[in-house]
């Protein structure tokens, strides 16, 4: 049932390299939850929020926000001190799921698929940095920051010479970097939402580039450089097995209300890349596709989810 009095604030913007897709997101989200509600306002993270928050007087707080503060649970701890109930994972699995290194960890325990990896720290040197993951997983490999979002400074890597500029590169978004086996295949992706009868998943979807390209930045977010094919077509068996460790990977975090897990398909082999706690809400984002597939339409899609955060004590 919808509670059409509640007062929502859609927190979006900020100063992350993401905050303009977050912007485009917000705008969707607030014009859907419109809909459903008659007080819903739009309200940008900076230095005012608290003071823009209490002016309101939210009930609820959705957090649109893209790249830390808004990813890594530090917004999160915002708004638990000041006492707001607010859709989305709480601190501890927002940060855990933001920093890829760490998220890695959690996956390796929970048994999960993941291509081989290391980890490296700024004060390693680029030059060492590669070596040591030439040593371990050779040159065909993907240079991460730990903690960015979109494919932000994230480089696909051919041989040595290109390593060591893609370390440099990335160093400059963060001072921690996961370098990852390249894994050439399908792009696939899983939406997961909590439900009353428990966890559930979206249909898979895959994700479709021009050819010589991948899911950038600039394929993600420009409408016609991506196409997304669900459900994908892959056998029942395969797209069970993705399904279960989408939402296998939401639990092993933590997560809340939803997620989204990204994954690399070479043949039979899957393989878990990361999760991300506040999927993109822009029109050619791949977590409402997934929502409609399920059976929600994007204003069902963000009324679920402001109605169960609603339910909850800040």
């Amino acid at each position: 049932m919808i509670n059409r009095n509640l007062r929502i604030a859609v927190v979006n913007g900020g100063q992350s390299a993401e905050a303009d897709v977050s912007r485009s997101s917000a705008r969707g989200v607030v014009k859907a939850l419109r809909e459903n509600y008659e007080q819903v306002t739009s309200i940008e993270l900076d230095k005012q929020l608290s003071e823009s928050l209490q002016a309101f007087s939210a009930d609820v707080v959705f957090p649109v926000l893209h790249g830390p503060p808004g990813e890594d649970g530090t917004f999160q701890g915002f708004l638990e001190i000041l006492g707001y109930s607010y859709v989305g994972s709480d601190v501890q699995a927002s940060a855990f799921a933001m920093d890829k290194i760490i998220a890695k960890s959690i996956f390796a325990e929970a048994g999960l698929p993941l291509a081989s990896h290391v980890a490296v720290d700024e004060s390693e040197g680029s030059v060492a940095a590669s070596q040591r993951a030439l040593d371990k997983i050779g040159s065909h490999v993907v240079v991460k920051p730990s903690s960015q979002g979109s494919a932000l400074g994230v480089t696909l890597v051919d041989n040595q010479n290109q390593l060591q500029e893609a370390l440099d590169s990335a160093f400059t978004f963060d001072r921690r970097l996961l370098i990852e086996e390249r894994i050439d295949g399908r792009e696939i992706t899983v939406g997961v939402i909590d439900t009353d009868q428990g966890c559930e998943a979206f249909p898979v979807i895959e994700i479709s580039t021009p050819e010589n390209s991948w899911y950038d930045f600039e394929h993600r977010y420009t409408e016609g450089l991506s196409e997304h094919i669900m459900p994908a077509d892959l056998t029942d068996q395969l797209g069970k097995q993705l399904q279960s460790i989408a939402i296998k990977a939401h639990r092993s975090l933590g997560c809340r209300d939803l997620s989204r897990a990204d994954f690399v398909v070479a043949g039979d082999d899957v393989y878990l890349l990361e999760v991300n706690t506040l999927p993109g809400m822009t029109p050619t984002s791949l977590y409402p596709d997934g929502a409609a597939g399920f059976g929600l339409d994007f204003a069902g899609l963000v009324s679920h989810l402001i109605e169960r955060a609603a339910t909850r004590s800040p």
